[in-house]
């Protein structure tokens, strides 16, 4: 579970191995074997992979399916309108 997130996350945000391994500090082929579940990222790393991603270590990890958007630095003008962007999507 745990590697296929990382594949899915980083090829949402349209990052290549190369890409993702330049933001995080470490080579290639360390994305590659977590995503071919070699072997695993570390803790600190499961905590900078969630920040590049804005999505919690929980979800990463599979424990959380919830996504979330990141609206700490918006008034709560602008929060109110994403809030109704989303509704109008799902048909709220």
């Amino acid at each position: 579970m745990l590697n296929e997130r990382i594949r899915e996350l980083r090829l949402a945000a349209g990052f290549s191995q190369v890409e993702l391994a330049e933001k995080l500090g470490v080579s290639k082929q360390s994305v590659s074997n977590w995503e071919n579940d070699n072997i695993q990222p570390s803790i600190e790393m499961l905590v900078k992979i969630s920040r590049i991603f804005n999505v919690s270590t929980d979800f990463i990890l599979g424990e959380d399916n919830h996504t979330y958007i990141e609206v700490t630095n918006l008034t709560k003008t602008q929060i109110h309108h994403v809030q109704q962007i989303i509704n109008d999507i799902i048909g709220c």
